[in-house]
């Protein structure tokens, strides 16, 4: 049986107070869900792709290099927790033994989380779950992908262009895919709608070693990171 997106009635507009007040506290035990099960899980590569791919596809395989070239390196790898792309990344992770978590969406037809996790938290809105995905990475790989993955792409190169976010490093893969976007992101350049310094954050790259050295490079080098995992605290319930 399908579930009703909470999506749906938060976007219908105003509504009577006491719903948009228990609205508000739901969206707020989400969140604190989601900082729970993932404060732990260690420094995280998020990638994203397309849920519509299956194993043998090159896209597939391609995320499945990728997930365990990032997960050799001491990273977790952190996906949609679904299909297609997302469960390539688990499966390259699983492959060397590396943690792999999944921020799963519950949709009106339900997506299943991937047989791959280690671990994986369900949301009920986009928006939280796109956040989780962003909080604990320190880079982010895109596959080829539809409307989701452009949404989260974008929304990273936003959130990094903005100064929100620091200026870690999204790998683009799959470059004959992307070919369209990035000649659209220069016209964008020409037309001064962004800057030429904006590409320069964008790595392209069909090789998974050499994005995998990048994004450590960058991420040990630059912002000074270690794989020291937070020490859970028994006044906050947290399992030892």
């Amino acid at each position: 049986m399908s579930k009703r997106p909470a999506d749906r009635d938060f976007l219908r507009g105003p509504q009577r107070r006491w719903i948009e007040f228990v609205r508000a506290v739901r969206i707020f035990l989400e969140l604190i869900k989601g900082f729970r099960a993932l404060h732990f899980v260690g420094p995280c590569v998020t990638i994203f792709g397309s849920a519509r791919y299956k194993e043998g596809h090159r896209y597939y395989d391609l995320a499945r290099k990728a997930g365990a070239a990032v997960g050799k390196l001491g990273f977790t790898v952190l996906t949609g927790g679904g299909p297609g792309v997302m469960e390539a990344a688990n499966r390259g992770a699983r492959d060397v033994g590396a943690k792999s978590i999944g921020c799963n969406i519950i949709l009106p037809r339900e997506q299943t989380p991937n047989p791959f996790l280690d671990k994986f938290v369900e949301f009920h809105y986009f928006f939280v779950r796109k956040l989780m995905l962003a909080k604990y990475s320190y880079a982010f790989v895109a596959l080829p992908g539809g409307f989701g993955t452009l949404d989260e792409l974008f929304e990273v190169l936003t959130l990094i262009q903005t100064g929100k976010m620091k200026n870690f490093k999204v790998v683009l893969m799959g470059g004959e895919y992307w070919a369209p976007i990035l000649q659209m992101m220069k016209n964008m350049i020409a037309e001064g709608t962004i800057d030429a310094h904006d590409l320069d954050r964008i790595l392209i790259t069909d090789d998974p070693e050499e994005a995998a050295r990048i994004i450590h490079e960058r991420s040990v080098s630059e912002f000074k990171l270690d794989f020291k995992r937070p020490i859970k605290s028994w006044l906050l319930l947290e399992k030892s």
